[in-house]
Formats: structure tokens, C-alpha cells, sequence
């Protein structure tokens, strides 16, 4: 089923969402790697405000090209989405409502997603060019130190994913390997 929304979410929309489902996203979508999570949590954990609202937002796992003239962005393919799983509970708690990224995710991510109705989204790997296409605006919110991992506020059109693991927790990563195992 194909699901156009547009950010911010809400949970009534998390939960419509179910694993294989297409979801086209337009709005806004913040662009962050492990390593703005990591600073995204140390400013949690010394009781200060992160740099913008999570409530209802979505986080791509993207940390771009830099732009070539005339371009908003550069090639802005997902990153491996593992590698913000020990930031991913806190912020989800906090009201994080949508992940994009690839490849899985470990059971305290999704026991976090299904506790607070979370979603999260795959974009497809390899094929950043065509992501960029996307993103209509960019700009630099936080840790412009961290370069091409800095926290950046994305405008999005017709952006592209598909629901991987719902807030119920059904994973269709599970349901493929499930699907050719019986092959």
C-alpha cells in the first residue's frame, strides 16, 4: 500500500503504517549520523536541549556528498542504520516517530518502536543520486564540525521508502528470510 504523509507524524500515522508498505514523504526530514547522535545524547545527558524538536520528526541516516553547483545536495544515499542503535531508544522516547536508513536494527530499537510507536523506514542503498533528487532544501543545524555528518534540516518532495519495521514490530526483514527459507 502506498502512504503519502507529510512531516511532522503522528502515532495515528505511525500506526497506519505496516512492514512493505510504500511510504512517500514531504516536509521536513532531519539528516543525521552517528556521529551528531552521539552529540545529539551527550547534550541530553548534560541536561541541555538538543538542537531541534524530535516530537513527530523523522531522522534519515545520511550524511551527503557535498553539493556540485546548481545542486541542493549531493548524493545522499542511506548509511548502515546500526550504527545509531545505541542512540536510537533515547531519542524514540523523547518522541522520535520515523528512522530512514538500511540494514537491521537491533531489539532494544524496535522494543523502543513498538513501546512508543515508532516506524522505521529503508531507503534504498546505492541509489543517493536519485535520493538527492529529492531534497528540495538543506541547512546546517547543529555540529557543522562534524562536515558532511553535521545536523541538517532537509525539505523533502516525493522522497521515497518503505516501511521496514512497523510500531508493532513486524520486520520485514524477518518476513523475507522467512519467504526463501521456504523456497
Amino acid at each position: 500500500m502506498l502512504h503519502e504523509i507529510s512531516s511532522p507524524l503522528t502515532k495515528e500515522m505511525v500506526k497506519n503504517l505496516k512492514a512493505g508498505d510504500t511510504v512517500r514523504i514531504n516536509g521536513t526530514v532531519y539528516a543525521a549520523r552517528d556521529a551528531a547522535h552521539k552529540k545529539m545524547i551527550e547534550l541530553l545527558n548534560k541536561g541541555m536541549e538538543l538542537p531541534f524538536d524530535v516530537r513527530g520528526q523523522i531522522i534519515y541516516y545520511v550524511g551527503p556528498c557535498p553539493e556540485r553547483e546548481g545542486q541542493v545536495i549531493g548524493s545522499a544515499g542511506p548509511t548502515t542504520s546500526s550504527r545509531m542503535d545505541a542512540y536510537a531508544p533515547a531519542l524514540i522516547e523523547l518522541g522520535l516517530l520515523g528512522m530512514i536508513g538500511k540494514g537491521l536494527r537491533n531489539d532494544k530499537v524496535i522494543e523502543a518502536m513498538k513501546t512508543h510507536s515508532a516506524v522505521y523506514l529503508g531507503a534504498i542503498g546505492g541509489a543517493g543520486a536519485l535520493t538527492a533528487n529529492c531534497i528540495v532544501g538543506q541547512e546546517i543545524i547543529a555540529f557543522p564540525e562534524l562536515g558532511p555528518e553535521a545536523l541538517r534540516k532537509l525539505q523533502v518532495k516525493d522522497f521515497e521508502t518503505v516501511v521496514i519495521i512497523d510500531s508493532y514490530g513486524t520486520n520485514l526483514y524477518e518476513i523475507g528470510r522467512k519467504k526463501y527459507n521456504r523456497a
